[in-house]
This record gives C-alpha cells, structure tokens and sequence, in this order.
C-alpha cells in the first residue's frame, strides 16, 4: 500500500466559476481565479490564475482572457482543461520516475445536467486524473461548514458561489430539496457595472465591479458598522475621458437589491418545498450561509428577516466547499452521495 501511494495522489478540487481552489493532504496549496490568458498567435498559454486576471480588460488583440466557466458550468471545454493542467502543476505533484496517476473529487452545482456533468469529468480526465468522484456543492458545503450530513437532521445551507447560488436541504447523506439559481456573484458585479453606467454616466469592467463589491458591497442600506465611501476610477461616457467617482454601500446596496431579492425568494420557494419534519429541524439549527456571497455585507440579516430564521455565517466561507470537498476525498469510497 504504501508503494501504490507513492505513485498515487489525492486532490480535492473546488472548480468554481470564480475561483478554483485545490487541497492536497488537507493543505489549500491553490486558490486562484478561474481564469486563463491565450496567445491567439502562438495558441501558447501566456498565464493562468492571478497572472491572468492582471490581464483581463488591459490585453491586446494577441492576448485573449477567457473564463472558462460561466454559471458553475464549463463554457469552454478546452479550456478548462488548459488551466486545470497548469493548476495541477502548481500543486508541486511530481513522480519518481512516472507522472503520478490523480484521484480527484471535484464539486458540481446541484443544478448540473448530465452532459455538463460529463464535460466537468472529461476535463478532469484530460488533466491526469485516474479515478474521478464528483460532489454536490451544497453537500461539499455542508460537510465543509462542520454539518454532519450522515445525521437524520435536517439543515439547510445556501452557497453563493460566483455563477450560481446553491440552496439545499441535507439529510441522511442526501439533499432532500434544492434549488439552483444562476444569480451570484458574477450576477452582482454586472449589477454595479449597469448601476455606474446608469447612475453616473461611467464605464467600469468586471476587475472594478468586484473591488467595489469587496470595499463597499452591501445587501441592506442600515448597516451597524458602514464601510467607509471607496472613490473608484473609469471612463466618463460623456467626455470620452478617465474620471473618479466615489460611492457608498447604499449606493450598492440598492443596485445589488433585484439580484438579492432573487437569492431571498429562491430560499422562500426551498422551504415551501421542504418535508414537515424537516422544517421542524431547521427552525432550530437555523440556516447556514456559505460561498463568497456569505461575505456581503448584511445578508444573513436580510435572509434572516424575511425568513424568521437565525442565520449563521459559516467560519471563512470562501473555503467552506473546498474543506467538505476535502473530507469526500478522505471518504472516497465511503460517502454514498459522492457520484461515480
């Protein structure tokens, strides 16, 4: 045994449409934007990750920025599996004498149709993986944010991801309901960029849009302990010309309010939808936020309000579906919802 492992590695990898993050012996070794940089000429790939988005929106007709993933989905197989490979090499994996054979889980939305799914193992195949186990997204955050998802309780979990926002209720190691719906975090950056378009004549593009998600970013306009203004640059649509404007979380608070109002009745519709029962179990664990758009100001808040409910941010969010992705690879055989 100890001989096969030499020759056999195990990754968790949370292929998200905004970030992907890779663990490896229980360690993040990659957290790094889903994203790719091509040289059309030479068809070589110029940068992967950070380096790539240092790029996106500054390229010249030579380069080409791509996300590959759109909506938690792949958008562009090939390259998907072009910036998986380079992702794999960062993790430091080398073989003695061959290249190690890769045994991944990798997470999925819920939402996923069989051919996406497909699409999803293929490009894990063609990156080197040996053996390929997929997870649910709300599951992996479930387990990621220290629910016992074997337990006959019902919890409730929502995950705002970038492409997609995952509302699920666990139990007995199953999802007994969800809903998926492709308002995320993508959703709210192309909020803020039509917000300064309408609101103050100025063009920003995506990189901006999610700084200002990230100073100012807000779901309610009362907030406790408000973020300070954050002045921001882009191009006036009337003068043609580089200009500054500053906002405040009131400001995004309202431009973000069509797409929070979506994730809040996509909650209402999954627990209309839940099991008596399980309804009972909810009503005292309460509901739990995961995913980056845990992080917006307020939510839990607003979700809280309209539902009745405690809502509970999970411990550092953004990494919740890597960590539950990371304990499905220790049960690789073990866990029942983890798809062959």
């Amino acid at each position: 045994m100890a001989l096969f492992s030499i020759f056999t590695k195990e990754i968790a990898i949370d292929l998200g449409t905004a970030n992907t993050v890779i663990l490896l012996n229980d360690k993040v070794v990659v957290d790094e934007p889903s994203i790719i940089a091509f040289n059309v000429v030479s068809q070589k790939i110029e940068a992967v990750g950070k380096k790539a988005e240092m790029m996106h929106g500054k390229t010249h007709k030579n380069i080409q920025t791509i996300r590959p993933l759109k909506d938690g989905v792949i958008a562009d197989f090939k390259s998907t599996e072009a910036m998986l490979r380079e992702f794999i090499k960062m993790t430091g994996i080398k073989g003695y004498l061959f290249p190690p054979a890769l045994k991944m889980v990798i997470c999925i939305p819920s939402g996923i149709t069989d051919v996406e799914e497909s699409a999803v193992r293929n490009s894990a195949e063609q990156a080197g993986a040996k053996e390929v186990r997929l997870i649910h997204e709300p599951m992996a955050a479930a387990i990621g944010s220290g629910i016992d998802v074997l337990d006959p309780n019902g919890n409730m979990i929502i995950d705002i991801g970038g492409g997609t926002s995952e509302i699920a209720v666990v139990s007995l190691g199953g999802i007994a309901n969800s809903k998926s719906i492709k308002t995320a975090g993508d959703e709210f950056n192309q909020d803020i960029i039509d917000y300064m378009r309408r609101r103050h004549n100025i063009a920003i593009g995506e990189p901006t849009a999610e700084k200002i998600k990230i100073m100012v970013g807000a779901a309610i306009s009362d907030l406790e302990n408000p973020p300070e203004d954050y002045e921001f640059q882009g191009r006036d649509l009337v003068k043609g010309i580089p200009t500054a404007v500053k906002v405040n979380y009131c400001e995004i608070a309202d431009a973000l309010e069509a797409s929070v109002s979506k994730i809040e009745t996509a909650v209402i519709n999954a627990l209309e939808e839940t099991a008596p029962e399980l309804s009972s179990d909810i009503y005292k664990n309460g509901i739990y936020l995961a995913g980056g758009g845990a992080l917006l100001r307020g939510l839990d808040k607003r979700i809280s309000k309209r539902t009745q409910l405690k809502v509970h941010v999970v411990d550092d969010p953004l990494k919740a579906v890597a960590r539950g992705t990371g304990i499905a690879l220790k049960n690789f055989d073990k866990f029942p919802f983890l798809i062959r």
